[in-house]
C-alpha cells in the first residue's frame, strides 16, 4: 500500500484546487487561522470519501436504504483507508445514555453481576440462598386455608417466537392449559403468537384450594413446575397478587424470591431491571409549583397562576368567586401572602371538601357543591388525557424533572439493586469516578471460582478504565448523563472506545480532541493518540494546541486567510520545519515571533464583589466565592475540578433566580452575602443555536429580518405583492416546498450516523424560482446566504441596520462563516460566538455579568486576540465578564484569576489560588500556576529582548 494518502484537486468549498500528499501511519495536524479550509480538507473531503466508498462497497439492497451519497469536489485520492470521524460534536441527548453505556463498560459490568453477583433480600438484606421446595411447600401452606391458588411453571419469560413446538410437546406431556401472555389458554384450541412480540407463556401444572391434606398434592406440583422450568415456580394467588420462587434465590427469613440472575435484569432500558415508575429514567415528570406561579407577587386577580392568566370566561371568574367566598381570601391579596392552606388548596385541591360553586345562565344563577380539584392536579390530568401533542407541549412549560422517588435516581429495580459484588452493587459502582472505580477492581476480593468465571469480564473492563484514564477523563463516573458532557469530552470518551475496538490501518480523524482539557493532561491524551498511531492507523488532527502540534509528527498549516482568502496549504512540514518558516502565520507564533501581547495595565479591583457562601453542589468543598465586579476574571484549574460546577451550576443559577424575581430555594449555597450591584446575568454556552437546517447565524442575530425588509421593498417586490414572508424558508410561499425551506433532505442512515444530502428541486437554495427571481445588488435571497460575512460586510456596507449585526459577527472572529451556514454544521465554540456577537449588537447595558465557557474553542493564535478586544470592549462599557478557561492566552489577560483543584471530581472543589496571574503563578502548589509562570517568563524575556512593554 502507498506511504501517502494522495489527495489531487481538493475544491470542497474554499479549498482553492489543492493537491498534497499526506503521510500514512503518522500523527499528523491540520491548523490554520479559523475558517481556512482546515475541517473542509480533514472532514468534508477526506473522510466525506471514505465514507462515500464505504457506502458504495455495500449491496445495492442495502444502499436503497441509505440513498445517494455525493463526493466531495476533489478530482482523486489514493491510499485512502478506512475512515472513522470522532467529532466534536454534542454527546447524545437521549436521558438513557450514560458514560458506562457509551464506553460499553456497563455492558461487561452487567455480564459481572450476573455471573458472580450475590443477592441480597430486597427486604432485610440477608444474603440470599437457593430455596429448596421444602421451603416452598412451608411458604404456601402458611397462608390462609381455603385460600385458592393456581402453580404455574413460566416456561418462556420475555421471549420472541411462535413457541409452536413447545406447545405440541406440552398437550403431548398431558397438560391441559396455558397461560400466554396474562390470558389462561386450553392447548387444544389452536394458539398463534405473533412471532415478532415478546411473550411470557405459564403452563398451568395444578389449581388447588388450601385445606388439610393437601401437602403431598402441593409437593408434587411444585417439583413438577420447578423440574419444566430449571427451578422457578410461579404461584398465582388471584386478584393480580402473584409470589416467585426460586431454587436459586430466595431469602430464608422474609420468603422473598429474586429473578435468575442475567445481565437484563440489571440493565435500565429493558423492563425487566428498570424501575417500574419511571421506566429507567432515574427521573419523573411533574407540574413545578414555581413555573405554575413565576410571579408570587401578583394577586389570582393579576394573573399570579400562570395556566389560568389571560382567561375572561364567566366560569373561571365565578370559580375564583366561590373559593374565596368558602375560604375567606380575597382575590386581591398577592399569592405569597395567601396562607399555607389557600395555597395549599389552589394548587393541590381541596381534597374530600366540596365546596358550593356557581354559574350564572339565561339571567339565573345555579348552585352544585363538588370539591375544587387544583391547578396542578388539573395541568396533570389534562396532560395525560390529552390526545394532542400540540396540546402536550403548550403544557409541558410548567413540567420540571425530579429524582424518582422509587428508585431515588437509580434507575433499576430494587431486585437489581439487591445484587451486590465486594458489597457494592451495580450502580454504586457506577457511582465511583473513573479513578476510583479503577482502584475498586483493582482490589477486587474473589474466591478462585469467581475469579475464573469473571477473569476475562475483568479484563476488559479495566483495559476501558484505563483508556479513560489515559485521555484525561478520570474524574468522571459511568453513572453520568451523556447529554451533560461537553463536546471535548464527549470526544475523548469516543477515543477511548476506539481504542478499545483495537483496529489496525484505519484513518481516524478528530476534530480539537483537546477542547476542554488543561495543559497538565495534554501529555496523557498525546500519549494515547500516539498509541493510535503506533497500533498501524494514521492519525489525522484538526488542533490549535500548541503541545498538540509539536508533538506531531508533521503539520499541514492552511491559510493564508479566512474564507475565500484561505483554501491554500501554505506550509506542511515537521514542526521544527514549520517554526523556521517565514509564510507559515502559525509557524511565527510557535516560534515566538508572533505572540499575544500582555494588556498594557491590569484592572485595579473595586469594592464590589459578587459574594456567596458554603456552595457544596457537586464536588465543590463548601467554597466562599468572591467575584470582583468590573474587571475580567478567568476561572482556571485542571478537568473536572469543578470550574463549570461552581460558575455555571451554582453562580449563574442563583443569581438568574435572584434578579429575575424567581421563586425556589437559592440551591446547595448557604448564604448569598451580595450580588454587587449586577443587574443582569447573561450566559453565553456551548448548545447550538439551533437543531434543524433552518437555523443559521443571521437569522439567529436578528439580521435576517432587515434583510428580508430589505427585499420586500424593492420594487420588483411591490409590484408582485410580496411580503416579508415570501423571503422566509420557515412558512409556505416563497420556500421550496420539496425540502420545506431546508436545502437539505434529511436521511435516516439504518446502521450509520443519519446524514442531509442537497435538495434536488431547489439546488440547496431553499426558495422557489419566482422568489429567486428578486434581486439586490444582482444578488437574489439565496445568494445573500451563500455570503461569508467578509463579503455581506462589503455588500450591505450602505445599510447601517444590516451592517451593524455583521460587524459584531465579524468582531469576534466569525468573518469567514456564511450568513445562512446551517447550525448543525457550528462547532460549540462558533455557536458561542454566535450568541456573543448578538449580545454585543444590542443596545449598550452596564453592570451585567457576562458568563462564557470556554469561548477559544477553534480559535487560532490570532483569532485569540480578536476575541480578547471584544471581551475588553465589555468590560471597558461597565460590565462584568467571568470566561472559564484553560487556554493560557487568555488566562494571562484577565484581571483576576480563580484557580480551582487540586485534582478532578471528588479530589476537586477547592480554590487553590484567587488574585492576579502574577500572584498566581507565584504559588508553587497551584496546577495552573506552573503553566502561567512559563508563559509569563516567556513573555517578560520577549519584553527585554525587543525592548517593547
Amino acid at each position: 500500500m502507498s506511504e501517502f494518502i494522495r489527495i489531487k484537486g481538493a475544491s470542497q468549498h474554499n479549498l482553492k484546487n489543492i493537491s498534497l500528499d499526506i503521510p500514512r501511519n503518522q500523527l499528523v495536524v491540520v491548523t490554520g487561522v479559523s475558517g481556512s479550509g482546515k475541517s473542509s480538507l480533514a472532514f468534508d473531503t477526506i473522510y466525506a470519501e471514505g465514507q462515500r466508498r464505504y457506502v458504495e462497497s455495500l449491496s445495492t439492497y442495502a444502499r436503497q436504504f441509505i440513498g445517494q451519497m455525493d463526493k466531495p469536489d476533489v478530482e482523486s485520492i489514493e491510499g485512502l483507508s478506512p475512515a472513522i470521524a470522532i467529532e466534536q460534536r454534542s454527546a447524545s441527548h437521549n436521558p438513557r445514555s450514560t458514560v458506562g453505556t457509551v464506553t460499553e463498560i456497563y455492558d461487561y459490568l452487567r455480564l459481572l453481576f450476573a455471573r458472580i453477583g450475590i443477592p441480597h433480600c430486597t427486604v432485610c438484606g440477608r444474603e440470599i440462598r437457593s430455596q429448596k421446595i421444602d421451603s416452598m411447600v412451608e411458604t404456601i401452606l402458611s397462608l390462609p386455608e381455603k385460600s385458592r391458588l393456581i402453580v404455574l411453571a413460566p416456561i418462556v419469560r420475555g421471549k420472541k417466537g411462535e413457541f409452536q413446538k413447545e406447545f405440541k410437546k406440552l398437550q403431548r406431556e398431558g397438560y391441559v392449559r396455558v397461560r400466554v401472555d396474562g390470558e389462561t389458554r386450553e392447548l387444544e384450541e389452536e394458539i398463534r403468537l405473533d412471532k415478532n412480540r415478546r411473550h411470557n407463556i405459564d403452563v398451568v401444572v395444578d389449581r388447588l384450594v388450601l385445606r388439610e391434606g393437601i401437602r403431598q398434592r402441593l409437593r408434587d406440583s411444585l417439583e413438577t413446575a420447578s423440574a419444566l422450568t430449571d427451578g422457578l415456580v410461579r404461584i398465582d394467588l388471584g386478584a393480580g397478587e402473584e409470589i416467585l420462587f426460586s431454587e436459586h434465590y430466595a431469602c430464608p427469613v422474609c420468603g422473598v424470591s429474586l429473578p435468575e440472575l442475567a445481565p437484563r435484569l440489571f440493565s435500565f432500558n429493558s423492563p425487566y431491571g428498570a424501575c417500574p415508575d419511571c421506566s429507567g429514567l432515574g427521573t419523573r415528570m411533574y407540574f413545578d409549583e414555581d413555573l405554575v406561579v413565576p410571579d408570587p407577587a401578583l394577586s389570582l386577580r393579576e394573573g399570579a397562576i400562570a395556566p389560568w392568566a389571560g382567561r375572561s370566561s364567566m366560569k373561571y371568574f365565578s370559580m375564583l368567586d366561590a373559593l374565596s367566598q368558602h375560604y375567606g381570601f380575597d382575590l386581591n391579596t398577592p399569592f405569597r401572602d395567601l396562607s399555607d392552606k389557600i395555597r395549599s388548596v389552589l394548587l393541590y385541591g381541596s381534597g374530600e371538601e366540596e365546596i358550593p360553586f356557581f354559574i350564572d345562565r339565561g339571567g339565573r344563577r345555579f348552585f352544585y357543591n363538588r370539591s375544587f380539584e387544583g391547578v396542578l392536579t388539573q395541568l396533570d390530568r389534562r396532560y395525560r388525557e390529552s390526545p394532542y401533542s400540540t396540546a402536550r407541549m403548550d403544557l409541558s412549560r410548567y413540567i420540571s424533572l425530579r429524582e424518582c422517588p422509587t428508585c431515588l435516581g437509580t434507575r433499576l429495580r430494587k431486585e437489581s439493586l439487591a445484587v451486590r459484588v465486594n458489597g457494592r452493587n451495580i450502580h454504586e459502582v457506577c457511582l465511583l469516578s473513573i479513578r476510583e472505580c479503577m482502584d475498586f477492581f483493582l482490589s477486587l476480593s474473589l474466591k478462585t471460582q469467581e475469579m475464573l468465571i469473571s477473569e476475562r469480564i475483568l479484563k476488559e473492563i479495566k483495559d476501558r478504565l484505563t483508556f479513560l484514564l489515559d485521555v484525561g477523563m478520570d474524574y468522571l463516573d459511568l453513572a453520568r448523563s451523556a447529554g451533560t458532557l461537553s463536546g471535548g469530552e464527549g470526544q475523548r470518551i469516543r477515543l477511548a472506545t476506539q481504542i478499545g475496538s483495537g483496529l489496525v490501518g484505519v484513518l481516524y480523524v478528530l476534530d480539537e480532541p483537546t477542547v476542554g482539557l488543561h495543559q497538565r493532561d495534554n501529555e496523557r491524551l498525546i500519549a494515547t493518540l500516539k498509541r493510535l498511531r503506533d497500533m498501524g492507523n494514521t492519525v489525522l488532527v484538526v488542533e490549535h494546541d500548541q503541545d498538540m502540534m509539536l508533538a506531531s509528527d508533521s503539520i499541514i498549516d492552511m491559510g493564508p486567510g479566512a474564507g475565500v482568502h484561505g483554501g491554500e496549504v501554505t506550509f506542511q512540514g515537521t514542526p521544527g520545519e514549520i517554526m523556521q518558516s517565514i509564510q507559515s502565520l502559525t509557524g511565527q507564533y510557535l516560534s515566538g515571533r508572533l505572540s499575544i501581547p500582555l494588556p498594557p495595565a491590569r484592572r485595579s479591583l473595586s469594592s464590589r464583589f459578587i459574594h456567596l457562601e458554603g456552595a457544596h453542589e457537586h464536588n465543590l468543598k463548601d467554597l466562599t466565592i468572591k467575584i470582583p465586579v468590573g474587571v475580567f476574571t478567568a476561572v482556571t484549574g485542571v478537568s473536572g475540578s469543578g470550574k463549570s460546577t461552581m460558575i455555571i451550576e451554582t453562580l449563574y443559577r442563583v443569581m438568574f433566580r435572584r434578579l429575575n424575581n424567581r421563586r425556589g430555594g437559592l440551591g446547595k449555597v448557604r448564604r448569598i452575602v451580595d450580588l454587587g450591584g449586577i443587574e443582569r446575568v447573561i450566559l453565553i454556552n456551548q448548545q447550538p443555536i439551533g437543531r434543524t437546517p433552518r437555523s443559521n447565524p443571521i437569522t439567529y442575530t436578528g439580521g435576517f429580518s432587515y434583510i428580508r425588509d430589505l427585499f420586500t421593498g424593492l420594487p420588483e417586490s411591490r409590484m408582485r405583492g410580496y411580503k416579508p414572508g415570501r423571503f422566509s424558508f420557515n412558512v409556505k410561499g416563497g420556500r421550496c416546498e420539496a425540502c420545506e425551506g431546508n436545502g437539505l433532505i434529511k436521511i435516516e442512515m439504518h446502521f450509520l450516523p443519519d446524514v442531509y444530502v442537497t435538495c434536488d428541486t431547489c439546488g440547496g437554495r431553499r426558495f422557489n424560482p419566482d422568489t429567486l427571481d428578486i434581486r439586490y445588488k444582482d444578488k437574489n435571497i439565496a445568494d445573500v446566504l451563500d455570503m461569508t460575512v467578509n463579503q455581506a460586510l462589503a455588500f450591505f456596507e450602505n445599510i447601517p441596520s444590516i451592517r451593524g449585526r455583521l460587524q459584531s459577527l465579524y468582531d469576534v472572529g466569525l468573518g469567514y462563516i456564511r450568513l445562512g451556514q446551517s447550525a448543525t454544521t457550528l462547532s460549540g465554540g462558533e455557536a458561542q460566538r454566535i450568541k456573543l456577537s448578538r449580545e454585543l449588537g444590542k443596545r449598550a447595558n452596564s453592570n451585567t455579568l457576562y458568563i462564557l465557557d470556554e469561548p477559544t474553542i477553534g480559535l487560532h493564535f490570532a483569532d485569540i486576540q480578536k476575541l480578547l478586544d471584544v471581551l475588553m470592549r465589555l468590560v471597558n462599557m461597565g460590565n462584568t465578564v467571568v470566561v472559564i478557561e484553560h487556554n493560557l492566552d487568555v488566562i494571562k489577560s484577565a484581571d483576576y484569576i480563580i484557580d480551582l483543584g487540586p485534582e478532578g471530581g471528588p479530589g476537586g472543589g477547592r480554590i487553590m489560588a484567587a488574585g492576579s496571574p502574577e500572584e498566581v503563578a507565584a504559588v508553587e502548589s497551584c496546577p495552573t500556576g506552573r503553566f502561567l509562570r512559563a508563559v509569563l517568563e516567556a513573555e517578560d524575556n520577549r519584553t527585554s529582548v525587543t525592548g517593547n512593554p
